[in-house]
């Protein structure tokens, strides 16, 4: 992607814009303006395909600048493919089944369920009804937290000054109200979120340390096990140490691609895996989806 040209001088462009026609010259002449981080549409237009997938394939494409959001309803089986492109990027994520919403992501039976509470390939993004939404099906980074959430509005205004969605420091709590908003959702159904690419490990005592991320180019690849409403938040971690608000773009890159079936080591991985995905199939199979 190319940055776009130089916008014009403030008071040219109020000029410009006094009239209804000049506001629609105006608008109209931005028409094929690329910069670095914007959905790329449509998504098969995408210029490096992953290996052995075709661009007609490709349902979502994006690069999202950090202190932003963005939003998606993928089908099952879609494969999501998650880039920390210069190595401060941090992908709070939140995931809903796509038809019913109260059945969403469950932190607590995410670590509790697996009995692991680092997040790495392998690991499974379950809901509370012993259900599995996504499987994290590829993994270079395993700097991830399961366990911390996303920053508040409180802790941004405390610490940088502002944390409200328009704001140059926004919390990563705000932009998912705005996510959810537009997928018919509201702020009481916003449960915590699981974040990519900053670490956090448990210490013997109970401290939470954070590890910071794994550098340029680590990647995570998800795989819906059901129809899932995506919401992310590239913000900075919570525990970030850091005084400045430090959060660089994220690539997001979907693909259709099949959901985890009997026989795949997945899902044969665990005992506690297996039945998980035999609730998600018996689910899906009685609604006709599977």
């Amino acid at each position: 992607m190319t940055t776009g040209p130089v916008t014009a001088p403030a008071t040219a462009t109020a000029t410009a814009t006094a009239t209804a026609h000049g506001a629609r010259d105006h608008a109209r002449a931005q028409a094929g303006t690329e910069v670095d981080t914007m959905p790329v549409l449509p998504a098969s237009s995408w210029p490096t395909p992953p290996e052995g997938v075709a661009a007609e394939e490709i349902v979502w494409a994006e690069t999202v600048a950090g202190g932003n959001y963005t939003h998606k309803v993928l089908a099952r089986g879609t494969e999501l493919r998650l880039t920390d492109l210069t190595g401060d990027a941090c992908a709070h994520v939140l995931l809903f089944n796509a038809d019913r919403p109260w059945e969403r992501l469950n932190t607590a039976d995410t670590v509790k369920v697996l009995w692991n509470a680092y997040l790495g390939a392998g690991h499974l993004l379950l809901s509370d009804q012993g259900r599995v939404l996504a499987s994290l099906v590829a993994d270079t980074s395993g700097r991830h937290d399961a366990l911390t959430g996303t920053s508040a509005l409180a802790r941004n205004t405390t610490r940088y000054g502002d944390g409200t969605a328009q704001s140059a420091t926004p919390a990563g709590r705000e932009l998912f109200k705005l996510a959810a908003l537009k997928n018919g959702l509201g702020p009481r159904d916003i449960p915590p979120s699981v974040s990519l690419f900053q670490g956090v490990r448990i210490a013997e005592d109970g401290s939470t340390g954070f590890t910071g991320s794994a550098g340029p180019g680590a990647s995570v690849t998800l795989r819906a096990e059901q129809p899932l409403t995506v919401l992310i938040a590239n913000v900075p971690h919570p525990l970030d140490p850091r005084p400045a608000y430090t959060c660089t773009p994220l690539q997001v890159l979907a693909h259709r691609a099949r959901p985890t079936a009997p026989g795949d080591a997945l899902w044969e991985a665990t005992p506690e895996g297996r039945r998980a995905f035999l609730n998600t199939v018996e689910h899906l199979t009685a609604r006709g989806i599977a």
